[in-house]
């Protein structure tokens, strides 16, 4: 059966011996006053909730999903209940501003409590993870009075927030929207159209849904340059937070998924609802990817949670399970076979899901440090660099993590053999609830080319040039490590790959624009295994320092699965250097009429 338990022993090693966190937190003002006790209770407290409150209502869940009747929209048997209990201890606020009732936890630690909870309930952990996206937006761009009357209860839970921005007509191209805003004279709008595919749409998990709706005036300019955002709530807020008048917000039906059965996914008609702007006219798209860049993290964070679930849950069968024989003979000669993990065909199923499940924590927390440094630290030389690496790395965060919790799922799955196939066993829920992360809040496609387009080939490379630097002046300062020659060498003519294939494919698109999307898909890929690559490292430099004094055997594994990353993973680069190289011509040339079945 289905198992997880908090991987708190590696959560801390990245948060505090990886990063350093306290170090990074005691630089900071804000933060300066979090200390490792703290943070471990933290952590065990949120281990608690997702082994006990979460993980039981996760099959169960999967199998009664969501329901809709009479126009309402009710959750599985549990997931109110797991609700109140996140909102009763303070949960839902973690990482929000003090100011109004958050906690003010950093990003680095956040992101370790989203993987416990997407580990083991992705389709609740959807409702949260929304409310959170749609705090930091207010917080950001909302006025003071909006903050103050609007903040309190979605960090405790008493109402939740929603993110609106799809049209049947307008997916990626939000400039495509046709929903309206029509202002009212008092300072409110009338908002009136249809959005679908809206997560947390409709439910019964709490009193008011806070929707952020994109919409256009009437005197909007064409395209995304005429798009503004809205705040909707589903029953009117008197100046006194007490609810009023339903506002003419109704689900028109909830869609009928592959996974993440117990997240509502809803069509929403916007009948003439109130709104009230947020931020300034025909500025809304800047201030919605505010929210969007938290969800393309935290969608991340779901691929590696299912990820991290699928391999425990593999593991636990593997270990159970006999069949056939070690091939070098009897491991168990006293059984009638030997479990599966002797074979090395299912050992390296399982350090590919490892090496990768790792990787992606520890990367998970390293974009994490680069927003509390942006958000946070007041050397603003700094802060700049947190900012250039956050837009560097928000599209690898979501595509690779996401495409590599799909693969580590699949793979998990296969351990099972036909058992895996089957709903009791829990190992084909990951591997459906996984596949969504690939495609929302973005398709992964849409991350590469934002990567390829905007974030390389738009400053020329800057950024990359940036990080290549960080990665280098850290091989520097492992020098002094001689088992960490193999990590240095081989990372060093990874950078030059890197760098060499930025270059050529810069050079391409200066003269032919289709080499961007060409290059983009593989590149990314590319970009992320280095980004692995230096995550490993990271990781393996502070076990060698600490394994001989280690009876635990905790850094001795660590290098050892760094290794398999270093000599089986890593090397795929060699192939997607190739497919980058290839060039926009292959795609292009065949004709389009071609493409289509005669």
């Amino acid at each position: 059966m289905a198992m997880y338990k908090a991987p708190l022993r590696d959560m801390q090693f990245v948060l505090n011996e990886v990063f350093e966190a306290e170090k990074v937190w005691s630089s900071m003002p804000a933060t300066e006053g979090i200390d490792l006790d703290t943070v471990n209770a933290i952590l065990e407290g949120g281990a608690k909730i997702a082994e006990n409150e979460l993980f039981p209502i996760n099959l169960s869940g999967d199998a009664e999903g969501v329901k809709f009747e009479n126009g309402k929209v009710t959750t599985p048997t549990g997931f109110k209940e797991a609700w109140n209990t996140l909102a009763e201890g303070g949960w839902l606020g973690l990482g929000g501003n003090p100011e109004y009732d958050g906690m003010g936890m950093p990003k680095m630690l956040t992101v370790l409590f989203e993987e416990m909870l997407y580990a083991s309930n992705a389709g609740f952990t959807l409702y949260p993870s929304l409310n959170t996206g749609a705090t930091i937006l207010l917080d950001a761009h909302a006025s003071d009075e909006i903050k103050q009357q609007f903040l309190p209860p979605l960090y405790a839970g008493q109402w939740i927030g929603t993110m609106c921005l799809t049209e049947t007509q307008a997916g990626t191209d939000l400039g495509l929207i046709s929903t309206k805003a029509e202002p009212k004279g008092d300072g409110t709008y009338t908002i009136t159209g249809s959005k679908l595919w809206i997560t947390g749409g409709d439910h019964d998990l709490a009193e008011n849904i806070i929707h952020l709706v994109l919409a256009k005036l009437p005197d909007a300019p064409a395209g995304s340059r005429g798009i503004s955002l809205f705040l909707v709530p589903k029953f009117k807020v008197n100046s006194d937070n007490s609810l009023g008048d339903f506002n003419n917000v109704n689900c028109g039906s909830i869609e009928h998924k592959m996974g993440i059965k117990g997240s509502a996914t809803c069509v929403l008609n916007f009948d003439g609802a109130e709104g009230i702007m947020i931020g300034e006219p025909n500025r809304g798209l800047m201030a919605m990817f505010t929210m969007m860049n938290y969800e393309r993290l935290s969608i991340g964070i779901q691929g590696l949670g299912l990820g991290e679930v699928a391999y425990q849950s593999a593991m636990d069968f593997a270990k159970e399970r006999l069949q056939s024989r070690a091939p070098g003979g009897a491991k168990n000669p006293e059984k009638p076979a030997d479990p599966i993990l002797v074979h090395p065909d299912v050992r390296r199923m399982a350090l590919n899901v490892r090496a990768f499940n790792e990787a992606s924590r520890a990367f998970a927390s390293y974009v994490g440090m680069q927003l509390d440094l942006s958000k946070f630290h007041e050397d603003e030389t700094i802060r700049k660099h947190g900012d250039n690496m956050m837009a560097l790395m928000t599209p690898i965060a979501k595509a690779f993590i996401t495409d590599r919790g799909f693969d580590a799922t699949v793979e998990a799955q296969q351990i099972y053999g036909g058992n895996g196939y089957c709903t009791e066993w829990g190992a084909e829920q990951y591997v459906r609830d996984a596949r969504i992360a690939q495609i929302y809040e973005g398709t992964n496609g849409i991350q590469a080319l934002d990567l390829m387009g905007r974030k390389v080939f738009s400053n020329r490379g800057e950024f990359v040039k940036i990080f290549t630097q960080e990665v280098r002046e850290f091989l520097a300062s492992c020098a002094d490590l001689p088992n960490m020659q193999a990590w240095t060498t081989t990372l060093e003519t990874e950078l030059k790959r890197l760098e060499s294939l930025t270059e050529t494919v810069i050079a391409a698109a200066d003269k032919n624009p289709a080499e961007i999307g060409a290059a983009s898909v593989d590149y990314l890929n590319l970009f992320g295994l280095v980004t692995y690559g230096y995550m490993w490292a990271r990781m393996v430099s502070v076990a060698e320092r600490k394994v001989a004094s280690d009876t635990s055997g905790f850094y001795a594994t660590k290098i050892k699965v760094g290794n398999h990353f270093l000599k089986r993973i890593l090397p795929r680069t060699l192939a997607l250097e190739q497919q980058v190289l290839a060039g926009a011509d292959v795609l292009m040339d065949l004709e389009e009429e071609a493409f289509y079945v005669n």
